[in-house]
């Protein structure tokens, strides 16, 4: 007898089994374009205007030596002129107890042997923000040039790497002009600053002109580091077009180098700092050892200026003293 198949039977058919596939492939497509097109789109805008989130200059119609909030005769105004031909307003702040004038009595007090402090700032402002700062070098006998990058203050132009470094350049050729030696120059960078003063730093090096030293504060061992830092869940090293690679840049400078960084700064985390410590020679040409100044308790902005001056204070009497040792 022939077995007659049950009417009973609940087997599925094959469209049945398809629909909960169909259902759970719908609802992953669904998520992931739920998920991922805020995410592009989120890239995407941070890729168009990224320059805008790293440079975030105070504008000004005019900002005058009186600005400093210092004596008119003890910093005067400067315009250096960059390679493409714009021209780049800031402050000559003469070393105290020193007066001037005018631009030449200023020249004339240049061609001393005073340090000179080329200033390179951070990504906000401009040079009215930092006439404290100034006056922090000038109190220690040096003589300190601030001029704004271009798009800062009353400066045409736009910001990115490559432009600072060229204004940097400039501005060093400014100085060298007026009869300032390499060995009588020290480079002074915080924050976005420091990446500037490092790269021009890497240049002189290896050009054989070398600065007399460079200052770092607060500063980043790459750009990529520090917002990788901050935006973890972007992809920041395909994104950003200007890195700053410091650290890729460190072990070509062979002056002494001196660095001052926060243990509680959140905006450049000191691990950061660390690591461009860390690829930095451990002794300048001239047998400077390398100085990393760690301020526990302080954070970005706030680097109390008696531990910055005590530590830059240090930094130019071990300067002085290997330029004297190589003299005899």
């Amino acid at each position: 007898m022939t077995d007659v198949p049950s009417t009973s039977d609940h087997s599925p058919q094959p469209h049945e089994a398809r629909k909960p596939r169909t259902w759970r492939r719908a609802v992953v497509r669904g998520a992931v374009v739920y998920v991922a097109v805020p995410y592009l789109a989120i890239a995407a805008l941070i890729a168009v205007f990224q320059r805008s989130l790293i440079y975030q200059p105070t504008r000004a119609a005019v900002i005058s030596a009186e600005a400093g909030r210092t004596p008119s005769d003890s910093i005067h105004n400067i315009a250096v002129r960059t390679h493409d031909g714009l021209e780049l307003n800031g402050w000559h702040c003469l070393a105290a107890g020193c007066t001037a004038k005018d631009a030449a009595e200023c020249d004339r007090e240049l061609r001393g042997d005073r340090l000179l402090v080329l200033y390179f700032p951070g990504n906000g402002g401009n040079r009215s923000h930092r006439s404290a700062d100034c006056r922090d070098f000038s109190q220690l006998g040096a003589n300190v040039f601030l001029v704004d990058y271009r798009g800062y203050g009353d400066n045409a132009g736009s910001p990115s790497e490559d432009n600072f470094v060229a204004d940097a350049r400039s501005i060093w050729k400014y100085a060298t002009e007026r009869g300032v030696d390499p060995d009588r120059i020290v480079l002074f960078g915080e924050s976005l600053g420091g990446g500037v003063a490092t790269r021009l730093a890497a240049e002189l090096c290896e050009s054989g002109t070398p600065p007399a030293g460079l200052i770092l504060s607060s500063t980043f061992s790459s750009l990529v580091d520090t917002a990788g830092w901050h935006y973890p869940y972007l992809p920041v090293r395909l994104l950003l077009r200007d890195q700053y690679p410091s650290v890729q840049r460190a072990p070509s400078i062979t002056c002494p180098v001196l660095q001052i960084h926060g243990g509680r700064d959140t905006i450049v985390p000191i691990e950061f700092g660390r690591r461009l410590s860390q690829a930095l020679p451990q002794t300048s040409a001239n047998g400077v050892q390398k100085r990393f100044v760690e301020l526990p308790n302080a954070g970005h902005n706030d680097i109390p200026s008696a531990d910055f001056a005590a530590a830059v204070s240090d930094f130019f009497e071990s300067i002085r003293a290997a330029q004297g040792s190589a003299k005899r």
